[in-house]
């Protein structure tokens, strides 16, 4: 017989404190010789990035000690604040003796640095001066790619974001791994002409011409790019021919097949499939109603790797993510069949030893490797390094549950439901759990239906979530995510509203306890909803914008046009921008909102919280304000992950009327 207990008071095994401290953020997986390296955050040194490796050789079976090993050591943090989320950060470099030179850029002061194991990093480009307009250091790095130019030396070559000039400039650099830069910048030699955004440099095999990709404002990459191909010449570029995109066609990821070939990845069709150019026209290789790519909100991100001149290893489908092998020649797809529904990263090393970061509705997030078999149709994975290594019973985990829910107009909203789950404990009979509607950022991104810690922490307690991937969406088509365009505070709102009146009819959830959180776009849309919508009866808003006049000045340059899609351009629509705003209807707010923010956030500053908080706090809304100390966009450490994550809990609790085990009491204010 299961233990009848009210909804949100269940004890659970999972504290905020295996949030923070027991799992690993894991990334970027390739091989490097005949070992396995990736990325590990740190959250107990402050989020810091760490270069990992395996312990031993990692055979083309998978099989091999995968210890892990931290090669890059403390205080050093490899990230990139390129476009301010970064991207792909370090690089191997072989060596012929004493191991591969690593290649990273230090976050603290956005400096290239070198080093083999072992060693101290020597720093490779020099210290940009401080841009108070740009919130830290003028030169910035990110997604290295090793070449070796014709008749030269091996190089990397590195995005580099400038902002010493008047205007910000990127473009595609090689810094020199002598370290003769890091004094002199006249030793950096520019390989592309400047752009406002540049990604994808991929030179031809035999060195002779230079693929790469630029867009500028108010284009996000997703909306359109132009993929650019130019003869390499004295180890530079001109701006050479624009093969593919435009503005209302988003061209991603060009590989190189062989001297004349080139792979790319285009929504010309309405979804991201592969394309081929040749030297003439760009021809599809194939055109299914599924995506092989998704927003390229970092560089360095990649969908797919080249096996040989007529094969593709593949990722691809919706929101879940399939593996697969893509013959260029005649476009046949042959599956790799994987228990796998998120998977990042795809690559094979010339042994066969197929490397990949994946996760599943029963499996938390993890590097895997093992053997791709001699026709590329199936894949014997291992797990080199889990992201949870403290996985707490499968009886308090819950089953993701994709939903589609009909909207009164037609179409669809997609969903991701999780009902509470303790094994041996249920709610009273009759009663429906509080739900808490999951609001993703981006706009422009989506969620998998993967098993997450973070919502384990609720529902193992009794607490329903569900993820909506709102019309905007990536995953589900260019439609779908143009669903969003000119319409942001409108169909986000609408759409997340559908979602929870569909589990209220549907008696899943309890209609008057009903929860909203999100960050960053999340928080946007929580907000709205909350000023917008009788729906919920409380939320949580993280570094979420809100109101857009002073937002589109203080955010950073990456993201500074994207509302012009979004809800229109400025100041023509300044009326937009203030009837969307959610700060503009705090008036017709009833219900309590806990607000959570870094005070080093470059994206949602934190005068969009606070904000926020003065309009509650002149209208006696019951709220909570926490400011964390050096946090940015998302938060990294420990301490803050295990207050705001406790926070939430003990907030939702007072709104929804439980009582929270072993939780502090947060403090509401009004």
């Amino acid at each position: 017989m299961a233990t009848k207990l009210p909804y949100g008071s269940w004890p659970s095994p999972i504290s905020a404190e295996m949030l923070a401290t027991g799992g690993t953020r894991l990334g970027g997986p390739c091989a490097v010789g005949d070992q396995v390296w990736w990325t590990e955050g740190i959250a107990t040194e402050g989020g810091r990035q760490a270069i990992v490796r395996t312990a031993g050789p990692i055979g083309p079976d998978g099989a091999g000690d995968a210890t892990p090993v931290t090669v890059l050591p403390a205080p050093f943090n490899a990230r990139s604040r390129v476009h301010e989320y970064g991207g792909a950060s370090w690089t191997a470099v072989p060596q012929e003796q004493g191991g591969p030179l690593i290649v990273f850029v230090d976050f603290a002061e956005q400096r290239v640095h070198a080093f083999r194991e072992g060693e101290r990093p020597r720093p490779l480009s020099p210290l940009g001066p401080e841009v108070p307009s740009a919130g830290g250091p003028s030169l910035r790095w990110a997604d290295p790619q090793v070449v070796t130019p014709p008749g030269g030396p091996t190089e990397v070559w590195w995005v580099c974001e400038d902002h010493t000039g008047e205007q910000i400039q990127r473009y595609i650099a090689a810094v020199p791994l002598d370290g003769s830069a890091a004094e002199d910048p006249a030793a950096i030699r520019r390989i592309t002409p400047p752009s406002r955004f540049v990604a994808h440099a991929r030179l031809s095999p035999d060195g002779a011409r230079l693929a790469w990709i630029t867009w500028d404002h108010p284009r996000m990459p997703w909306d359109g790019t132009e993929l650019h191909v130019a003869p390499l010449v004295g180890g530079s570029a001109g701006a050479g021919e624009v093969i593919a995109g435009g503005e209302a066609e988003s061209v991603l990821q060009p590989e190189w097949l062989d001297e004349r070939r080139l792979v790319l990845l285009s929504d010309a069709s309405g979804w991201w499939n592969p394309w081929l150019w040749d030297g003439g026209a760009p021809r599809p290789v194939l055109q299914a109603e599924e995506e092989f790519a998704g927003p390229m909100w970092m560089l360095g991100t990649t969908w797919y790797s080249v096996l040989d001149p007529d094969r593709l290893l593949v990722t691809h489908g919706h929101a879940d993510d399939r593996l697969g092998v893509l013959r260029v020649s005649t476009g046949e797809l042959a599956a790799i069949p994987l228990d796998l529904t998120a998977i990042r990263g795809a690559s094979v090393r010339a042994d066969g030893l197929l490397t990949l970061e994946g996760a599943s509705p029963t499996a938390f997030p993890a590097i895997l490797a093992g053997a791709l078999d001699a026709d590329a149709a199936a894949a014997d994975l291992r797990v080199l390094r889990s992201s949870r290594e403290d996985a707490p019973d499968p009886g308090v985990l819950p089953a993701p549950e994709p939903v589609a829910v009909p909207l009164p107009d037609g179409g669809v909203v997609h969903a991701i439901v999780f009902r509470p789950r303790h094994q041996g404990i249920c709610g009273p009979e009759g009663a429906r759990p509080p739900f808490i509607a999951r609001v993703h950022g981006g706009p422009t991104s989506h969620v998998p239906p993967v098993l997450s810690l973070p919502i384990a922490y609720y529902t193992s307690r009794g607490i329903g979530v569900v993820e909506v991937n709102y019309g905007g969406s990536s995953g589900y088509g260019r439609a779908y995510r143009d669903r969003l365009k000119g319409q942001w505070g409108v169909v986000d709102v609408a759409d997340t509203v559908a979602v929870m009146e569909h589990l209220v009819d549907e008696g899943i959830a309890d209609g008057a306890r009903l929860g909203i959180e999100g960050g960053s776009a999340g928080g946007w849309t929580t907000l709205a909803c909350l000023t917008r919508t009788s729906t919920f009866s409380a939320g949580v808003s993280s570094f979420g914008v809100a109101e857009l006049e002073t937002f589109i000045h203080d955010t950073h340059d990456f993201e500074s046009r994207y509302i012009d899609g979004l809800v229109g351009p400025y100041p023509e629509r300044k009326d937009l921008y203030v009837e969307r705003a959610p700060l503009s209807h705090v008036d017709e707010l009833e219900c309590p909102v806990l607000l959570l923010q870094g005070d080093e956030d470059r994206i949602v500053p934190p005068s969009q919280s606070e904000m926020f908080r003065d309009a509650l706090a002149a209208k006696g809304i019951p709220h909570a304000y926490l400011l964390f100390e050096g946090e940015q966009h998302g938060f990294r450490k420990a301490s803050t992950i295990i207050r705001a994550t406790e926070a939430s809990l003990s907030f939702y609790g007072q709104v929804f009327g439980f009582c929270p085990l072993e939780v502090p009491v947060l403090s509401l204010e009004g």
